[in-house]
């Protein structure tokens, strides 16, 4: 086989990509895959959007901002703490550390796993004798790599809105929010979904005044109501400013920052003035400039490329995964689509049950959930019932003083198997993979009820849901 000639050519090395590249190699195929992500510095990088400027270090964020404001309410556990202040610089270096540790540590696996990396940018130039023709665009010029099977997984990018450009410094994406030279005295935030929430979380900790201004007349609409309405009383009283059902108006920037006109939900007129604004309202596959058309495989109007249950579009030999396809935006969605595929390719018989994906907000307390919400079942006119239980009256959690929130499970009326999960609280988002688990088994909640959990634990929580489904939680 010719050293351009490849079994599997995947495009793109976020989550979705690596994952489905080393699955394959570990099948036995020769496998490449095309990534032009460069660093900060310069430098080729591994990872996408996820690694390098979305998850984890947003994450990394995220703990290093809650480990601060812990560390100024001590007094409950009878920890006197005097002086404590912050390291912005110190802060963005660690998070740029872990960053840096993971994506190296994606040049390892592929090492280990001989998948070679055609640094720079991926298109299709045709397709001939049964082998699609990439080139690759990168620092050292044009090669052109061929492939019988391609995966693509590009990712998606943040959107941005008319009429407002983001330069990462006044105005900013997911990627100016996470490397801040400083805490602005006063945040807007244009989006209350999961990242502006997160990133907004950040900043509110560490010092910032945080104003959040959201178009859609309710909050969190994806999560459970009984949820949503838990953490909007959590948030709120936490100090962020959420402001629903708002119309923007024309957004100006000054060297003082930046001014929001914006109409209320009752209609009045008002004005938030800000030093920072962080555009945070939704994300846009990368589906530009791949050569689509020199294959003859078209975008959606929202620019996703179609595909079947098993990822596969209408040519023969071409997949899709990740933000590029029909589903949440999710990194381990991807992930999941991403072995699929690679072993479809194989010849396996792989599949996904895409109801038994876990959704996770990262703020604090943190929310996750899979399958069902109340209001959907209700819809469907399914008879359910449902089992709550709250963190409050766990002694794991008090001892953490992490007592806010609760678990909801919800049943089928009839069979008990568990329709879905949702929980806020400390811990939300490894919780909510035992439930991930029973419903991917098909499990009732009488199964969940019946598991024993170590006590004292935060996971004692989903049992008493379980058990409270039947109206029989023994500590409450």
């Amino acid at each position: 086989m010719s050293e351009n000639i490849h079994d599997v050519i995947v495009i793109g090395a976020g989550p979705a990509g690596y994952i489905a590249a080393i699955r394959a190699a570990q099948l036995g195929f020769k496998v490449a895959v095309v990534e032009k992500w460069l660093s900060p510095a310069g430098t080729p990088a591994l990872g996408g959007t996820c690694l390098n400027v979305g998850c984890i270090p947003s994450k990394a964020l995220l703990a290093s901002s809650e480990a601060y404001e812990h560390a100024s309410h001590l007094d409950a556990h009878g920890i006197e703490v005097k002086g404590v202040s912050l390291n912005l610089a110190k802060m963005i270096a660690r998070k740029d550390g872990i960053v840096s540790k993971m994506t190296k540590g994606i040049e390892f696996l592929f090492r280990k796993n001989k998948i070679t990396w055609l640094k720079g940018h991926g298109r299709f130039v045709g397709q001939a004798d049964g082998l699609y023709r990439i080139m690759v665009s990168g620092a050292q010029g044009e090669s052109e790599a061929q492939a019988r099977q391609v995966i693509i997984a590009t990712g998606s990018k943040a959107r941005h809105l008319p009429g407002l450009p983001v330069d990462n410094h006044r105005v900013c994406d997911n990627e100016g929010a996470l490397s801040f030279d400083a805490v602005p005295a006063r945040l807007g935030v244009i989006g209350a979904g999961v990242i502006g929430l997160e990133l907004g979380s950040v900043w509110r900790r560490l010092g910032a005044s945080v104003t959040v201004l959201e178009a859609l007349p309710g909050f969190l609409g994806a999560c459970d109501e009984a949820v949503s309405k838990e953490a909007w009383k959590i948030f709120t009283r936490q100090g962020l400013a959420i402001h629903l059902g708002v119309k923007l108006g024309e957004v100006s920037v000054g060297d003082a920052g930046v001014r929001v006109p914006y109409t209320d939900a009752q209609g009045v007129a008002q004005v938030l003035e800000v030093d920072r604004l962080i555009v945070s309202v939704g994300r846009v596959p990368n589906t530009e400039n791949l050569g689509l058309e020199n294959i003859g495989l078209e975008t959606d109007a929202r620019g996703f490329i179609e595909v079947d249950d098993h990822c596969r579009t209408r040519l023969p030999g071409v997949f899709a995964i990740g933000d590029v396809v029909r589903g949440p935006m999710l990194a381990h969605k991807g992930e999941d689509e991403g072995v699929m595929v690679a072993e479809l390719i194989a010849g396996q018989q792989p599949h996904i049950d895409y109801n038994c994906i876990p959704w996770v907000i990262y703020t604090s307390p943190e929310i996750a959930w899979v399958g069902r919400t109340e209001q959907q079942l209700t819809a469907e006119g399914r008879a359910f019932k449902a089992g709550q239980f709250p963190f409050a009256a766990n002694g794991r959690a008090l001892g953490m003083d992490a007592a806010e929130g609760f678990v909801k499970v919800l049943a089928d009326a009839a069979t008990d198997e568990v329709l879905g999960v949702h929980i806020i609280g400390t811990g939300a988002s490894d919780l909510i993979a035992e439930a991930a688990v029973a419903m991917e088994f098909r499990a009732s909640a009488e199964d969940i009820a019946r598991v024993c959990h170590p006590h004292p634990s935060l996971s004692e929580v989903m049992r008493e849901a379980a058990l409270a489904t039947d109206r029989r939680a023994l500590n409450m």
